[in-house]
């Protein structure tokens, strides 16, 4: 699989900075994941650039129209299941089942809520973010009010890590890949 096909598959269905700004931060996120784990970090970091192919375009059916969207560069069924998984429970009956898919699943919203609280940063930074400064925009339901919490919460237990341990793993994520996304974009 060659990432530039791929993200040129993303670009041909998205074209709103909000969403290629999502699959980037979710491709570094899932590079980082992969290499702290000793696993492919090219297929971690496609899972995440193509995992809400068909959302900007295909909103209502969102994780059921990415397989037909993907077979247009032949990903292999392992990729397409991951994808897929990310929705589950919302949009998708894939359920996550491999590591990978479970992080995914985790992170997804989590990135979103991260990156709305660097925005509120002076820095407008994650690389100077806070736990503490996370959990407290955590609790606060009104802020980034469509970062589902229980989502999250679910992906935390499914991983078998605590919230914190889900929060500080996923800054550091997102701080690892930030300039590269923020550069592309």
């Amino acid at each position: 699989m060659d990432r530039n096909e791929a993200f040129n598959l993303f670009r041909k269905y998205n074209q709103e900075e909000f969403h290629i700004r999502h699959a980037l931060t979710l491709e570094g996120v899932m590079r980082y994941f992969a290499k702290e784990l000793g696993c492919d970090e090219d297929f971690w970091g496609i899972v995440g650039l193509l995992h809400d192919i068909d959302f900007e375009k295909y909103p209502e059916e969102h994780c059921k129209k990415a397989p037909e969207l993907l077979k247009e560069i032949n990903i292999p069924e392992e990729m397409v299941h991951a994808i897929c998984s990310h929705g589950y429970g919302i949009c998708s009956e894939v359920e996550p089942t491999h590591e990978m898919e479970k992080i995914l699943f985790a992170v997804d919203e989590l990135t979103g809520l991260i990156w709305a609280a660097a925005k509120m940063r002076p820095s407008k930074s994650t690389k100077d973010m806070e736990l503490s400064s996370l959990k407290k925009k955590f609790k606060d339901k009104k802020f980034a009010a469509g970062c589902s919490r229980d989502i999250i919460s679910r992906g935390a237990e499914n991983l078998g890590w605590t919230l914190d341990e889900l929060f500080d793993k996923t800054i550091s994520a997102m701080r690892s890949c930030e300039d590269c996304v923020n550069s592309a974009l």
